[in-house]
């Protein structure tokens, strides 16, 4: 019976991940493709064409992010986007979600190339025990002036996800650096 239930749960190792993987991609895909209707019914592609193209939304997803790149790389579309922020922490809630998804795209996608760069020993969830995290910078806004501390920005992975993780604010004097 141990043998029976050892294969099982090596059968479903390989499986689920393979799986979920398949699930979250296919969601994503049908997601973007719902960007079509954003265009007018007959300039759809499915329209024009006669029939359905699976993915196609992406295509036009990744376009609309490249377009508002464009926009938003020059001093006019800056402004637009200074202006749009500005609204947006006006609003209560709006303003605390949109502030941290702010900060995480900000610290994943950083062009000064120093996103996850140092490798750090930290001690979390609490004193004694040793955790693996990454600097993802140095804390320079309303937290260090509160704190008054030198304080670095620290991402801790969790496991098996190490996507998804906690972000964490240690004063500098408490960590580790690794090679």
């Amino acid at each position: 019976m141990s043998l029976l239930r050892r294969y099982l749960v090596a059968g479903l190792l390989v499986w689920m991940p393979l799986g979920v993987t398949l699930l979250v991609v296919r969601v994503l895909v049908n997601w973007m493709d719902n960007s079509l209707l954003l265009i007018p019914e007959a300039y759809r592609p499915e329209t024009l064409l006669g029939f359905h193209i699976p993915g196609i939304g992406v295509v036009l997803s990744l376009l609309i992010v490249f377009i508002t790149g464009v926009l938003a790389a020059n001093l006019f579309g800056r402004s637009l986007v200074s202006l749009w922020e500005h609204i947006l922490a006006r609003i209560p809630l709006v303003r605390s979600v949109y502030s941290a998804a702010k900060q995480l795209a900000e610290t994943v996608f950083s062009e000064k190339g120093k996103s996850f760069r140092k490798v750090l020993l930290i001690e979390f969830p609490r004193r004694g025990l040793w955790t693996i995290a990454f600097q993802t910078g140095a804390d320079i806004g309303e937290a260090q002036a509160k704190t008054g501390a030198d304080v670095i920005n620290v991402y801790v992975p969790t496991t098996p996800n190490p996507t998804g993780g906690y972000f964490v604010m240690v004063p500098r004097s408490e960590v580790i650096e690794l090679d």
